[in-house]
């Protein structure tokens, strides 16, 4: 009998595989133990959307590594395919791929639940956000048709990692929120007294008990 493999979810530590990409074989969350990274799928190599993901996502490559995340992208192609890839849009575009590419044979997609229902063996643009626990934090699903914002990505890892470090969350928006700019969210209060001094601090701005915040 056949053992289900259910797609990790928000919460859920990352399934170990060992994987073929550009840059060797890893094993992942392993190789990346200590650190952030973003696993990220795309439906084919040599596709005009796919192309314009990946130079934005190699513009951003620094601040990335900035936070201590690394990248790592992943196609249901073969390696020689992703090199060639790479090597086009150096040629062509002036941007050099510099995380890794996973050669996927299908396996990895499935474990993920990359696979695209209806589109054969292509990829979803998936996003899997992971800590330096191998932890997965944060999701993503796009549609072929839709290239993903690359900007919110490294906001949610910018944020996951502020609410961590501060045991805070984070407005909409953040950090340009309408309602409170830059300011943070303080957890609520847990008891009746609690909710009583929360709205006599000084630490924070509140509009109800409910709802205080700060700046960090």
């Amino acid at each position: 009998m056949e053992t289900e493999i259910r797609m990790p979810l928000i919460g859920d530590p990352m399934p170990v595989m060992e994987v073929n990409t550009t840059r060797g074989q890893m094993v992942l969350p392993d190789s990346y133990n200590g650190k952030w990274f973003v696993l990220f799928s795309h439906p084919a190599d040599f596709t005009p959307v796919c192309t314009t993901e990946f130079a934005a996502f190699q513009k951003r490559y620094q601040e990335f590594k900035d936070l201590d995340c690394e990248l790592i992208g992943l196609s249901i192609d073969q390696v020689f395919s992703h090199i060639k890839w790479t090597e086009w849009i150096k040629e062509k575009l002036d941007v050099e791929i510099e995380f890794p590419i996973i050669a996927d044979n299908g396996e990895v997609g499935y474990i993920l639940g990359m696979v695209h229902p209806g589109k054969g063996s292509n990829t979803v643009r998936a996003v899997f956000i992971v800590d330096p626990e191998g932890i997965v934090r944060a999701i993503l699903y796009y549609p072929q048709e839709l290239g993903r914002n690359f900007d919110e990505i490294l906001r949610m890892v910018k944020g996951l990692q502020t609410s961590d470090a501060n045991g805070v969350a984070l407005p909409a928006n953040w950090p340009d929120n309408e309602l409170i700019g830059e300011n943070v969210i303080v957890p609520p209060a847990s008891d009746v007294d609690a909710a009583r001094e929360r709205l006599e601090s000084k630490e924070h701005t509140c509009f109800d008990w409910w709802f205080c915040h700060k700046k960090l």
